[in-house]
């Protein structure tokens, strides 16, 4: 028997890079360049730092430099990926979706790895509606496999997390989705990724879905088939 290809909850909680906007080529250009500065291959690079809070992939390549020496190749790649918006767009049915939720009054969050200034940069160049709640790096001690990022987007909505949706494109995000014990949505994430299996819907887009609220406010979210 096919599993069922819908998902019951009152509220979303939306990753931002490769879930909402497409920011891969300026996510590669940033951490390609900060690979030949270091003498890393660009692979080796691309392969871990995707999902994951900046300074934690900084301190996973340069473990046992100095702190002071992470922070300011923090900073200096920071100012880079928030200047640099080149590429940067909305992905297919992110912004319509979004839109939708609004008109239904149902509550969202952006819960992103990035940091202010690089998720505001993006979320304005992506041309996206204003969540109610914008969650960053800055706001967590943990970042994405672990659950406080999306512990705390529920939290901020005022929702239970096994409420909440989560929309993840990313290994890392799917994992920290799951440790917070929420449903999660996987969109476009790679096949060899674990714990895929335990995820309610995969999708390819967001355009896959439809979403219906009932009366009794509770939310329905079906993959088209």
């Amino acid at each position: 028997m096919r599993k069922e290809r819908r998902v019951q909850c009152k509220g979303f909680l939306f990753d931002l890079d490769g879930t909402l906007v497409n920011s891969l080529p300026v996510v590669e250009r940033a951490w390609c360049a900060w690979a030949d500065r270091f003498g890393i291959a660009h692979q080796e690079v691309l392969d871990f730092i995707h999902g994951k809070q900046a300074i934690t992939s900084l301190r996973h390549f340069m473990a046992g430099k100095p702190e002071a020496e992470i922070m300011a190749e923090f900073s200096r790649l920071e100012e880079i990926e928030a200047r640099d918006t080149d590429g940067v767009a909305a992905l297919p049915g992110a912004v319509a979706l979004l839109n939708h939720l609004n008109a239904l009054q149902i509550p969202w969050a952006i819960v992103t790895s990035g940091s202010i200034p690089v998720a505001h940069a993006r979320h304005r160049a992506g041309g996206l509606p204003m969540p109610e709640v914008f969650v960053t790096a800055e706001q967590v001690k943990r970042g994405k496999p672990e659950p406080d990022p999306y512990l705390l987007g529920a939290k901020l909505l005022g929702l239970a997390p096994q409420d909440c949706v989560v929309v993840e494109d990313a290994a890392a995000g799917v994992l920290s989705g799951l440790a917070a014990h929420c449903h999660v949505i996987a969109v476009n994430v790679p096949a060899d990724s674990p714990r895929l299996a335990e995820v309610d819907l995969l999708l390819n887009r967001l355009d896959e879905v439809t979403v219906v609220k009932r009366d009794d406010g509770l939310v329905v979210v079906t993959q088209k088939d």
